[in-house]
Parts: structure tokens; C-alpha cells; sequence
């Protein structure tokens, strides 16, 4: 996988304020705000910063935080973990493999099979419908 870096100025040029502020300053959404926490229609996730693909809706469940919520990544290297100890807590964040855009957190709170939850903001990614939904 080719890591896709860029200066500051140039993630501002691309990204919106939003997405700006919770992919590269590593902010957060408010819960039950987002565009896909409640998504069902079938597709894939992408990265809205380097469009690499994240998250399945088959894998995406109700977790009832407010955030989308997905029990596993499209594929194991898809993403990469990093211990978080801001807020005065300590949790694991999720950043793009391929970009190190901020994700979101993963919690071992999660249904099977890998009792994981991945909850994601939705202003992280952008969503496209499976090819049978278009």
C-alpha cells in the first residue's frame, strides 16, 4: 500500500472544515449527527481523505452511541491502531492505514464474531452503494 501524505495547507485545500478538523486534528462528531450512523443500504466505506476502502455495511450494527459502528474493517490492513490517552482517557484510536487520517475508536464492547466496535465518524468517510444498489 502507498501512503498518501500532504502538508497541512493542502489537506485544508481538499478536505471541508469538518472533515478537517475530526481527520486531521483528530475531533470528533456529535453523536447522532453523522450521515451514516444509521445507514443500511448495501456499499463500502471510503476514506474521505485518500479514498481507500474501510468499513462494509454488512459489517455496521446498531451499537446505540450515536456513531456508525462496524464489528471488523474491510480487511486487516486496511487499518491501524494507536493508543489515545486525550480527554483524560485512555482508548484506541483507529487512523487510516493508508493516510493516517483520524477515524474514530475501537472498543472491545462489540457483538460476534470479533466483539470489537469500531465506532467511526461518519465525516470521516464517504459511503459508496454496492453496484446491485446503483
Amino acid at each position: 500500500m502507498k501512503k498518501v501524505s500532504k502538508t497541512e495547507n493542502a489537506w485544508r485545500e481538499q478536505l471541508s472544515d469538518a472533515q478537517f478538523q475530526v481527520c486531521r486534528l483528530k475531533g470528533t462528531e456529535r453523536p447522532f449527527t453523522g450521515e451514516y450512523y444509521n445507514n443500511t443500504t448495501p456499499g463500502t466505506y471510503r476514506c474521505v481523505c485518500c479514498d481507500a476502502p474501510l468499513f462494509e455495511t454488512r459489517t455496521q450494527f446498531d451499537a446505540g452511541c450515536g456513531w456508525p459502528s462496524y464489528y471488523e474493517p474491510i480487511s486487516a490492513d486496511a487499518v491501524v491502531e494507536a493508543e489515545d490517552r486525550s480527554h483524560g482517557m485512555h482508548r484506541t484510536e483507529v487512523l487510516c492505514a493508508q493516510c493516517d487520517a483520524h477515524l474514530g475508536h475501537v472498543f472491545p464492547d462489540g457483538p460476534p464474531p470479533s466483539g470489537l466496535r469500531y465506532c467511526i465518524n461518519s465525516v470521516a468517510m464517504k459511503f459508496e452503494p454496492s453496484a446491485a444498489t446503483n
